[in-house]
This record gives structure tokens, C-alpha cells and sequence, in this order.
């Protein structure tokens, strides 16, 4: 039978996409919905077509699936932020497991990849996990000022002081600087007129130390804050407050902060542990944002590593050297590969912080340094640690990896499609999938953390120990 724009038809959903969009098949087409979840039986109406999938629209909903909740976020539907948060965590964990399990199957060709998967690693409670919120100030339809999250797809602000999945202090933040703004007429950013102060207010929480920071996006110089003092006293008498900064922001960009901060009250800095590893965090680091989760990563990361002691160890795509620092805890060397220069500022002044001398750090991109350096040493690496961004890693490196022969690979992965297509090129070339550990870091969003070991097949691969 062949469908037609808003012809309405009966669907039942199966599965999700990364966006978070229900997923069903009417005789084997491909159709997505929003607002429905994994074992919804709905009435849809069909919105747009293309070749090989279509959209549609809920009308409603038949039968529920017996893993929807009712989201405890009253703005849950309408926040661009948590897409899943109707669906029951236990639920979620499945999901994200099978999104990592049939990435690896149909992308990369590892049929039977489920008996090598560890049971996903969860939460124990998935809410307030968040050490690092960036929320939009702006103005709502009757002019008042607001902060909150941007709406899926768009740059309208969902007014919300208390996100659930936010660190709880950020309540008392925002509602300090909200009424500050109001009595002191100072207006947010308007980013079609390019006019206005305030753009975004960025915190961050060491959830170990407890020290907190608070940095305003300032469309202008901080002299414009009118009675900051009142501000800063109100923010600084917040148990934990340990920085309160100001960033300049005055390009017309997407971008949240610019390259230029300054310190209004206390440290430019708070500190924070992963693990037993301490580390500095400024208002531009890059620090995973979920801890607890992210010392389950490298935990598991550091054990697929498989280190005794005596090992040279390579950490490409490093970033400020938080899993290299964890890595150095058991091996004999470790080299850490960053493009960004920042971010090896900040890796070698954590190294610094815990006083260890096994690490070095290269700015450059690691498809060049690791060749050059290999050439230069003739030290082959024992084990190679990869971590890249979403989109994966550079091919040319993945060959690179391959030909210096290292026992044991181990790929930490933000994407479960890029993991697959990359591990596929690696087992092409020599290399075999032992395990495989799915993190979730970001409870209620699609998104999934995983980490996999790759031993050198030499024809009898011996299981990690």
C-alpha cells in the first residue's frame, strides 16, 4: 500500500533515533514521531515522504508502551534537553545498549557482538548529574527577563531555574541573578538586534571538592554591570563559591563564550577529582560533565588497558589530559596528543597538580605527531588509547595506529556509529574486538558513552586478564 501526505495510519514504535524521535515500520517503511517511545501503539498522520523513510505526526496514542513514565520535569517536552525522559530508565539503558550493539553489527560487520558486551553501566540516580549548565537569558513575550534552555531546534528560551538533571545550587544562582537583572534594568542579549548585556550564565560544580563557579557572557565590558557588587556579595555568600568571573562575548555568533575572561570575585579556577586524579577547571576547560560516570569510563578504560607497570602508553585526542593522567597511575610512560593548544595548557598544568613526571604532551594533530615521533624514537607503544570527537577518528591515523602493531587498542567512543565504522578498519587490519562496556554519562538524552579493547591478533588472543 502506498502512503500519502496525511493519510493516517496505525503505527507501533520500535525503537529510537538520536534525536530522540520515535521509530516505526508501516510494512516495512520507516517512520518518525515525536512525542511516542519504544512500545507505543499510535494512531499517526503522515507528514512528509522521502524514498526510503517518512515522517508523521502523533495524533494519538492507542496503547501505551508499558516503559513510558510521566517526566518529572514539568518542561520536559517542550526543553530541548532531556528527549527521553518519558521512558523509564531501565528502559533507556536497553536502548542505549542496543544502539551500541547494532552500530557494531550492521556498520561494522561484528556479528555476535552481543557476547563480548559487558551490561551497561548505569546510574545509580540518574538526576542532578550535570557539573557544567550553560542557560540563555533573554526575554519572554511580555518582556520579562528569563533563563533557561533553548527548545529543540530552535533559539527560544524554555524558561526553567531548576533543570533536574542540573546541579541543585544552580536554582539559587539563577534566581540571584535574575532579580539582580530586573532591579537593576539591565537588559539580556538580543541576538537579532545584537543588543543587550548578558547572553548566557555559565556555572560549573566540583561535585568531590564542592567548590563552585559562576561566569556571566557578557555582550560588553563588565564595567556595564551596574552595583556588581551586590551581586557578587549575594553570589560569594553561596556555601562553595569559589569563582565568580565575567566572559566578553561581543561576535555575532552561535558561540556561547568568547576567548576573553576576567575575575570579579575569588579563584579563575575550581578544582575537582576523577578518581584519585585532581584537576583544574576554567570557565573555557573542557571537563566531562558527569564525574561519576566519567571514573566508570576510565576505570574501564584504564582495566581494558591492561597495564602492569611497564608499559608506553599513547593517548590521542587527549584534550586537558584526563584520561592520560588516569592511565599514568599504572604505566611507565604516557604520551598525550591534543590539537587544541588550551587544552594542553590545562593537561600539563593538571600534571603539574599531581606531581606526576611520566607524562608529555604534543600539541599537533595526532595522525602527525605519532608517525613522526615513531620514526624519530623507534619506541613502539605497548597500548594506544583513543578518544576522539563525534565524528571519529582520522583513517590516516587508524592505519598509523595499526602499523606501529601496539598489543592493545583501546577506543573510548561518544558516537556508536563512528565506534563501529573505525573498529571495522582496525579489525581489517589485524586487530580483534575483546569487550565492549557501554557508560551511560547522560541519563534521559539518547546520547551513550562506550569503550572497547582491541587486542593484536596474533592467532591465539589471550582474554584481558
Amino acid at each position: 500500500m502506498e502512503l500519502k501526505k496525511n493519510q493516517e495510519i496505525l503505527l507501533t514504535i520500535e525503537d529510537f533515533t538520536k534525536e530522540g524521535e520515535g521509530l516505526g515500520k508501516y510494512q516495512g517503511f520507516p517512520l518518525f514521531v515525536k512525542d511516542t517511545v519504544i512500545g507505543d501503539k499510535a494512531k499517526v498522520s503522515i507528514t512528509k515522504l522521502k524514498k526510503n523513510y517518512g515522517y508523521a505526526r502523533l495524533v494519538e496514542i492507542l496503547e501505551l508502551s508499558p516503559d513510558r513514565v510521566t517526566p518529572p520535569c514539568p518542561v520536559a517536552r517542550q526543553c530541548g534537553g532531556c528527549k527521553i525522559q518519558q521512558l523509564s530508565y531501565e528502559k533507556q539503558k536497553e536502548f542505549k545498549w542496543n544502539q551500541v550493539a547494532n552500530c557494531l553489527k550492521r556498520i561494522g560487520g561484528f556479528d555476535g557482538i552481543e557476547a563480548k558486551m559487558e551490561p551497561i553501566y548505569g546510574m545509580e540516580h540518574p538526576w542532578h548529574y550535570r557539573n557544567k549548565a550553560q542557560y540563555p537569558v533573554g526575554l519572554d513575550k511580555a518582556g520579562n527577563i528569563i533563563a533557561g534552555f533553548y527548545a529543540g531546534r530552535t533559539h527560544t528560551i524554555v524558561p526553567n531555574t531548576d533543570c533536574l538533571i542540573q546541579a541543585e545550587v544552580n536554582k539559587d544562582i539563577l534566581e540571584i541573578i535574575l532579580r539582580y537583572l530586573r532591579k537593576n534594568n539591565i537588559r539580556p542579549y538580543d541576538e537579532k538586534s545584537h543588543t543587550g548585556l548578558v547572553r548566557h550564565v555559565l556555572t560549573r560544580v566540583g561535585f568531590v571538592t564542592g567548590e563552585i563557579m559562576v561566569c556571566l557572557v557578557l555582550n560588553g565590558k563588565k564595567e556595564q554591570l551596574k552595583n556588581s557588587a551586590v551581586l557578587v556579595a549575594q553570589l560569594a555568600a553561596i556555601p562553595g563559591m569559589t569563582s565568580i568571573m565575567v566572559n566578553t562575548n561581543k561576535e555575532k555568533t552561535n558561540r556561547i563564550l568568547g576567548a576573553s575572561c576576567e575575575t570579579l570575585w575569588g579563584k579563575d579556577y575550581i578544582e575537582d577529582y576523577i578518581g584519585d586524579v585532581r584537576y583544574q577547571i576554567g570557565p573555557l576547560s573542557f571537563f566531562q560533565v558527569n564525574p561519576a560516570q566519567t571514573k566508570v569510563l576510565y576505570s574501564k578504560a584504564l582495566e581494558y588497558a591492561g597495564l602492569k607497570g611497564e608499559e608506553i602508553v599513547w593517548d590521542l585526542y587527549c584534550g586537558i589530559g584526563t584520561i592520560s593522567l588516569f592511565l599514568a597511575q599504572k604505566a611507565k610512560q604516557v604520551y598525550g596528543v591534543e590539537i587544541v593548544k588550551e587544552a594542553i595548557d590545562d593537561a600539563r598544568r593538571n600534571t603539574a597538580l599531581n606531581q606526576m613526571d611520566n607524562v608529555i604532551f604534543y600539541v599537533g594533530k595526532a595522525e602527525e605527531i605519532v608517525p613522526a615521533e615513531y620514526q624519530r624514537t623507534g619506541i613502539r607503544p605497548d597500548v594506544i588509547v583513543v578518544d576522539p570527537p563525534r565524528k571519529g577518528c582520522d583513517e590516516t591515523l587508524l592505519h598509523t595506529m595499526t602499523q606501529m602493531r601496539p598489543k592493545r587498542i583501546v577506543y573510548v567512543s561518544c558516537d556508536p556509529g563512528t565506534l563501529a565504522r573505525d573498529c571495522k578498519i582496525l579489525c581489517g587490519e589485524g586487530y580483534e574486538i575483546e569487550r565492549v562496556a557501554v557508560v551511560d554519562q547522560f541519563g534521559h538524552s539518547c546520547h551513550t558513552e562506550s569503550v572497547v579493547a582491541l587486542n593484536l591478533d596474533t592467532g591465539n588472543t589471550k582474554n584481558l586478564e
